[in-house]
């Protein structure tokens, strides 16, 4: 079996492909290398650049290489750019979307994994988020991943692809540090950033009804991530034919900004400067953890690693790529 893995090289990419190489699974990847870097792929993944939007290509590359599955994670994914340029967004998450399942249909691609979100869920007034938890995205990113997982579905019933949705929370964390992710919008690579330059981390909000205050989130290790990628592609590949599965991944346990921002302080060194509290954001809810069970239940797969060691494995990437980051301010 071949997987092609869409966006392959980038930080998320890269870690499924390496997870899969590792795994003994024949992998190639399609990216276009806007945001991802070839260096990070494993020596046995063959690299064709390109977009997802190329129907020319797709059918040449599925052809060549005898695609038999695809892991699409190929997408624009940055929430306040999604508000801003809602038409990139969806042309990009949607239409490229389109074109990759009309390929992969016509290649006869029996198995299909879609990188999906917890931004599908919105605002989620719930302890865990749960599979039935009512999706209602807020902004047009997680409409499009949303959107995405209709299409899928539709797609895999009407031509008996076998497909999984799997909707992470907060991925962070490096399986190497030349693998970790070098761009600053996740709170992580944020605080870093701040504390490097000297400046204050930011906390938006200490007013929510949580146990400090703060917002609480879910936060998944990217090796765990791409773990269950894995898991998904080989359980579509056992069950030709199985129909759809929609899974969290996630560990089901929350973190608080407050605590997060003291154990990035513990680990990086830098102790000051303190954190700053900064006025709510819209649309930031109090909790968004998941419940794992379904995807235990269904896979197998449960987390590997704690939020420590997810920081640590994410800071010796910041050092790796901002040399002189180790030394606390």
């Amino acid at each position: 079996m071949t997987w092609l893995i869409t966006g392959g090289a980038g930080y998320i990419g890269a870690h499924v492909a390496r997870a899969m190489v590792a795994a003994g699974e024949r992998v190639a990847v399609l990216d276009d290398l806007s945001t991802g870097v070839a260096g990070r792929l494993p020596g046995e993944c063959e690299l064709v650049r390109g977009s997802v939007l190329d129907r020319e290509l797709l059918d040449s590359a599925f052809a060549r290489l005898g695609v038999t599955g695809v892991v699409h994670l190929a997408a624009k994914k940055q929430v306040g750019e999604s508000v801003e340029k809602p038409l990139l967004y969806y042309r990009e998450n949607m239409h490229g979307l389109t074109v990759l399942l009309e390929a992969a249909v016509a290649a006869k691609v029996g198995s299909f994994v879609f990188s999906s979100s917890a931004a599908v869920y919105g605002m989620p007034d719930v302890d865990l988020v749960t599979e039935k938890t009512p999706c209602l995205p807020m902004n047009p990113y997680g409409e499009t991943k949303l959107a995405g997982e209709w299409l899928v579905r539709a797609t895999g019933s009407a031509y008996g692809m076998s497909t999984a949705c799997l909707r992470y929370f907060n991925v962070a964390g490096a399986a190497a540090p030349e693998l970790a992710d070098t761009g600053v919008y996740n709170i992580i690579p944020m605080m870093f950033d701040r504390l490097g330059r000297g400046e204050s981390p930011r906390i938006f909000g200490d007013d929510y009804a949580t146990p400090d205050g703060t917002c609480v989130r879910d936060y998944i290790h990217i090796e765990d991530l791409a773990t269950a990628h894995l898991a998904a592609a080989r359980r579509l590949a056992e069950r030709p034919g199985s129909g759809d599965l929609t899974l969290n991944v996630g560990t089901g346990h929350g973190v608080s900004v407050r605590e997060m921002a003291d154990l990035i302080a513990e680990v990086t060194g830098h102790h000051s400067p303190a954190p700053v509290v900064k006025p709510r954001r819209p649309g930031d809810p109090a909790r968004v953890v998941a419940s794992n069970e379904l995807i235990a239940r269904e896979l197998g797969w449960s987390p590997a690693h704690d939020v420590r060691g997810m920081v640590s494995s994410a800071w010796e990437g910041w050092c790796h790529h901002h040399p002189g980051a180790r030394v606390p301010a």
